[in-house]
């Protein structure tokens, strides 16, 4: 019962968040505030749900939630505030920047009601499921016990995996800022120096690793079956950022580009590697 009132928690604040983005979203004529939302709705899903499991969780468990809120609120805030230029609308006067290519390119001659659907609500799934290892976690104990269980030693490498994933972000899209800054006359034609040697996309790796560790935390140190339950959260998290709106999607718009094809050759689209010989 208490890990059913922590999903609800979950569904029911991801269904008022998801529905003001979409209304937010049509007054200003932007689909990329959305990915503001993205970074911050999972904190306040996170924020939601530590509420309502803090009367059904023993003491080791409410350690635990309180660590993962924190992990979340790192990697949300953190996200929210580096788009946070996209939320046009929201930060006060100004230019008004390009829509996202991604979004610009999926709406291309579509009604905003099919935004609804391929965005808002497709992105609405996606949070509540990748959630599911946060929320099942505020309403169990740790698997073992408070004594030095295996649960622990589960917990301690999902906070390492997160870190690898917050590096590989942080360090990726600073880099790419950097590139970015040199005057585009002396720009080289593709940023392929640094983590972006070794992937195309090392910020939606880091994204990755970031909730592969937070399922490590929260589902597998709660236990075997409800590891493999919640399984479905970093697997969805990882297709969503290859498929949906996030890599793929992406590649599309950059392979028009003069020198990324050959970039692409040679660089390692997701998981790091050492880039092949020209």
């Amino acid at each position: 019962m208490a890990v059913l009132l922590t999903l609800a928690a979950a569904a029911a604040t991801v269904a008022v968040l998801m529905t003001g983005t979409a209304v937010l979203a049509r007054r200003t004529d932007r689909l990329a505030v959305v990915d503001v939302t993205w970074g911050v709705g999972f904190v306040v899903v996170a924020a939601v749900m530590i509420v309502v499991g803090a009367s059904l969780a023993d003491d080791t468990s409410t350690w635990r939630s309180a660590l993962l809120l924190a992990l979340v609120a790192v990697w949300g805030g953190r996200l929210a505030w580096h788009v946070r230029s996209r939320a046009h609308g929201l930060l006060g006067p100004g230019e008004k920047p390009p829509e996202d290519p991604r979004y610009a390119e999926l709406m291309e001659g579509r009604p905003f009601s099919y935004a609804v659907t391929r965005v808002f609500l497709t992105q609405g799934v996606a949070m509540f499921l990748v959630s599911t290892p946060v929320a099942v976690a505020m309403a169990l104990p740790v698997a073992g016990g408070a004594e030095g269980g295996w649960g622990w030693w589960v917990v301690g490498l999902g906070v390492v995996v997160w870190l690898v994933g917050i590096v590989f972000e942080a360090v990726g899209d600073a880099q790419l800022a950097a590139y970015k800054a040199i005057p585009k006359p002396e720009r080289p034609l593709v940023m392929d120096r640094g983590l972006w040697a070794w992937t195309r996309h090392p910020n939606y790796f880091g994204d990755a690793c970031v909730w592969w560790g937070l399922w490590l935390v929260g589902g597998l140190a709660s236990g075997w079956v409800v590891g493999l339950a919640t399984l479905v959260a970093p697997v969805a998290m990882t297709c969503f950022l290859l498929f949906a709106t996030g890599a793929r999607l992406l590649e599309r718009e950059m392979m028009r580009r003069p020198g990324y094809p050959a970039y692409a050759a040679r660089t390692s689209m997701f998981v790091p590697r050492p880039p092949r010989r020209a």
